[in-house]
């Protein structure tokens, strides 16, 4: 959500700050700009909707200057228009900025009685307001930012550029990540890693307070006392190559190719095929004495978070708690000293699931996470991380993201199981077998893709959809609804079996597809009864089982997905490919855009 790229440099910027907002593009966003200085000032290109908007705007009018600051915007406060696009000016400032200002409306109520005016709906301008008043009363822009930052509330990383000194960006976060880059006579900031990737591999991340001074030949970073302070400067490992589709369509459809690999790589770095065994990383904790998980996450993450609850019940034998982030603070759970909190975010820097960890934090949690990017906010302040290996996941839509969260938390819920004495060593054998097989079954499974993508159009022209399942398939039904609906825009809910005709099935009719997640096993026949309940009320069923499964229930479906029969602890990972598939083969038909979806952002930087 939102991106930042700057550059201090020796020659010209605004090609290279293109490329690092491509770089960013993944994250999700609706307008973007680029800010520069000139001989003449500041220099500005701004465009509505996706980059190529801004292309074209600067092969029409290219932008010249050494240092500049370039931003993609996902809307808060106002309409994504070329008005409220980033950089901002305001007199001899320019800014650009993630996150939300929660306290802009008396600053902006203060600025306008000073008689300044706001051109802008957003809460972004307000800010450059601030900065302007300090500069133009004779501050120096250091002492400016300094004055300023603490009368902000909310989460925000700022950078700012200042017209009459060529040689200077500050940059300063709070709640929403930031990078800056040491280069060679240059230095850089980004979002992220990947932003500077092409420039520089050496990067420091700013806490959480700090803010830089970067100059061509220095950087400078404060706390939040304006204190100076040293940030390791650690090598980034993020790739400068360019994330490319290869043959496949969107990135979507090859990042979901892609999930026998990385969960197999994620994989490799939890079990011990020789000896039999799953083994996490070094903890300075006893897991053993664990006696309630509390797993805290957003989104699809939430879904893989409860999947791991009906597991690490099952196999662990210990009772979990589980919030959606944006709700877990403000109900004040009751966490017991001494307790653990598992936290499960692509990106590490979910806005409300980093405030949720901080929380658990402050009442005595041990804190986990589930992260795909080791470097991140919540990676750096958790006791226990517990890294997926996915790679960059461009298409907005979670896919092997999920997937690798799912095989980690697989991993955890065994090690739990053993380490608290509820596996014994033939059945810990017996689980790295299966979490062994997880690869080759979902690859069985991506190989039904043609025949998925033929019965699309059977789903395409429903405005409704509902998923069914029971237990863990239960949170599938959940991720498989949350799939069609972020991408193709078809209305459609999830629901536990058993609970349709307590409701739902009021909404069934022949125009109402029903996709039915179902293996076989001790949970197949009542699931079977609710099929039928909806096929008597002309409900079109698509049955996802085995062929097990599809032999005993298949009979009268408007269409069957044959998964390979696994056990219950890899299922839910390979149950994943076909509502995965479902979902984009839909979009596809429909014409969406299924890398980037309307409204939303990859990485959701505010609350």
């Amino acid at each position: 959500m939102c991106g930042i790229v700057g550059i201090v440099g020796k020659s010209g910027v605004s090609e290279r700050l293109f490329g690092g907002l491509k770089r960013l593009e993944y994250r999700g966003y609706d307008s973007a700009g680029i800010c520069t200085i000139t001989g003449d000032g500041f220099d500005r290109r701004r465009a509505e909707g996706k980059l190529e908007n801004l292309a074209r705007e600067l092969a029409a009018h290219p932008l010249g200057g050494d240092i500049g600051i370039a931003h993609t915007r996902w809307a808060t406060h106002g309409a994504p228009t070329v008005g409220n696009a980033h950089p901002h000016i305001v007199g001899p400032v320019a800014l650009v900025h993630n996150g939300i200002i929660e306290n802009f409306k008396p600053l902006r109520d203060e600025m306008i009685a000073q008689g300044r005016t706001i051109e802008s709906e957003t809460d972004t301008e307000v800010v450059g307001h601030l900065v302007a008043r300090e500069v133009e009363s004779g501050k120096s822009p250091q002492d400016a930012v300094a004055a300023v930052l603490p009368l902000l509330q909310g989460a925000f990383a700022i950078a700012f550029l200042f017209r009459d000194d060529p040689d200077l960006v500050i940059a300063a976060r709070m709640g929403a990540p930031l990078t800056v880059g040491y280069g060679d006579g240059e230095n850089y900031l980004g979002s992220d890693a990947i932003a500077v990737a092409p420039w520089t591999q050496r990067i420091a991340y700013l806490d959480e307070g700090d803010w830089a001074i970067v100059r061509r030949e220095s950087i400078e970073i404060f706390d939040r006392e304006n204190r100076p302070v040293e940030r390791e400067i650690v090598e980034s490992g993020a790739s400068s190559a360019p994330i490319e589709k290869g043959n496949y369509r969107h990135y979507m459809q090859k990042e979901i190719f892609e999930q026998p690999v990385v969960v197999a790589d994620t994989l490799q770095s939890y079990i011990r095929p020789f000896e039999g065994e799953v083994a996490l990383p070094d903890i300075d904790f006893d897991l053993s004495k664990v006696d309630r998980l509390t797993i805290v996450a957003c989104g699809t993450s939430f879904y893989a978070g409860l999947v791991a609850k009906y597991w690490i019940e099952q196999f662990a034998r210990v009772p979990v708690d589980i919030d959606v982030a944006s709700e877990f603070r403000y109900r004040d759970p009751i966490l017991e000293p001494g307790g653990l909190a598992l936290f499960v975010s692509q990106s590490g820097e979910t806005a409300d699931t980093l405030a949720a960890l901080r929380h658990a934090r402050e009442q005595g949690q041990r804190i986990a996470v589930v992260v795909n990017v080791p470097t991140s906010s919540m990676a750096r302040e958790a006791d226990l991380v517990l890294p997926t290996h996915a790679g960059p996941e461009v298409g907005v839509a979670s896919t092997k993201a999920f997937t690798c969260q799912l095989a980690v938390l697989a991993a955890l819920a065994a090690n739990l199981a053993s380490e608290r004495g509820e596996f014994g060593r033939d059945e810990e054998r017996d689980i790295v077998a299966h979490l062994q097989e997880a690869p080759a079954a979902l690859n069985a499974a991506l190989g039904h893709d043609d025949e998925i993508a033929a019965m699309a159009h059977l789903i395409a022209p429903a405005r409704d959809v509902l998923y069914l399942g029971r237990g863990p398939y239960f949170p599938m039904a959940l991720e498989g609804a949350l799939k069609l609906k972020e991408i193709s825009y078809i209305h459609a809910e999830g629901y536990a079996a058993g609970e349709m005709k307590h409701g739902p099935i009021a909404l069934i009719d022949d125009n109402v597809p029903v996709i039915v997640l179902a293996p076989s096993g001790p949970l197949f026949e009542k699931t079977v009864s609710n099929m039928q309940e909806v096929r008597a009320r002309g409900g079109k069923i698509v049955l996802i089982s085995d062929a097990k499964g599809i032999a005993e229930a298949g009979e009268g479906c408007m269409a069957t997905i044959e998964m390979p029969e696994v056990h219950p602890l890899i299922a839910p990972i390979v149950y994943a490919a076909p509502v995965q598939l479902l979902a984009y083969h839909v979009a596809v038909l429909k014409g969406t855009d299924v890398d980037q979806p309307r409204n939303l952002a990859k990485s959701v930087t505010v609350e």
